[in-house]
């Protein structure tokens, strides 16, 4: 598939997903949704893909969902189709099994924020900001910013940000823990591609595990977590990446892990 509304790459087991609407502050549409599917599937099925960052321009990340397209909405089965489309494909950010790192720097606001929400990790810019100011235009987040925002900040925290549609710079947003670190804007990818590369080096089912352990475990009780967090480790004691940790700990040596 040509991508017009994305830019796709990959380095060394790392993709990088570029969203590329700069005449709309990459506002959300039918075809970047599409788009970002698309890729999103094609890097499920990528073995060789350890790990995925998601980024944006300078001044911004992605700007939520584009107004003109709200405005041409005749019905309420208009709304439901685009919030059917635009939950599934920020869903797969959380449910691939790669960790994505989504590097953010200018506005993520509305989608932008729940797009980076749906992802493992988050580093800013000096420049970030954050925020869900749905309820400015009357009507609420719908691509998880109601669900995935609490279980981040916290209930209290987020219903404040939900209820006023107030803007979080990225000091604020390390400080509620929206955000893993911040860094100046030129070093911005070079600190995403670093991240990626430090968890590349990692056994790849010991951090495929680690993530389907994390996501699918919130949905559980703790006693049920608890015993599907043994069944995944009991079946990576099998894999030839632990014993060659074992082995590279007891020989006092760097491990080279294989992915088997």
């Amino acid at each position: 598939m040509q991508y017009s509304t994305i830019i796709y790459s990959e380095d060394q087991g790392i993709a990088i997903i570029t969203l590329n609407r700069p005449e709309v502050l990459n506002s959300l549409n039918e075809q970047l949704l599409d788009e970002l599917e698309d890729v999103l599937e094609l890097i499920e099925r990528n073995a060789k893909i350890r790990v995925v960052i998601v980024s944006g321009h300078n001044d911004f990340f992605c700007a939520g969902a584009d107004i003109r397209m709200l405005k041409e909405w005749s019905s309420i089965l208009d709304a439901h189709s685009f919030l059917v489309k635009i939950q599934r494909v920020i869903n797969k950010f959380e449910t691939i099994p790669q960790p994505v790192i989504a590097a953010v720097s200018g506005i993520a606001l509305g989608g932008g924020t729940e797009i980076s929400l749906a992802c493992d990790l988050r580093i800013a810019a000096e420049n970030a900001v954050f925020g869900q100011p749905e309820i400015s235009l009357g009507i609420i987040p719908g691509a998880g910013g109601t669900q995935r925002l609490p279980r981040t900040v916290g209930l209290t925290v987020a219903k404040e940000l939900l209820f006023t549609g107030r803007r979080v710079k990225a000091e604020e947003a390390l400080q509620i823990r929206l955000i893993n670190k911040i860094v100046p804007i030129g070093e911005l990818m070079n600190a995403a591609i670093a991240l990626a590369r430090q968890i590349a080096e990692k056994p790849l089912w010991g951090v495929r595990m680690t993530k389907t352990c994390l996501m699918d475990g919130l949905q559980m009780n703790l006693s049920q977590a608890l015993a599907y967090e043994g069944r995944c480790f009991e079946f990576l004691t099998t894999t030839d990446d632990h014993r060659e940790g074992i082995a590279a700990f007891l020989e006092k040596r760097k491990p080279s892990f294989t992915g088997n």
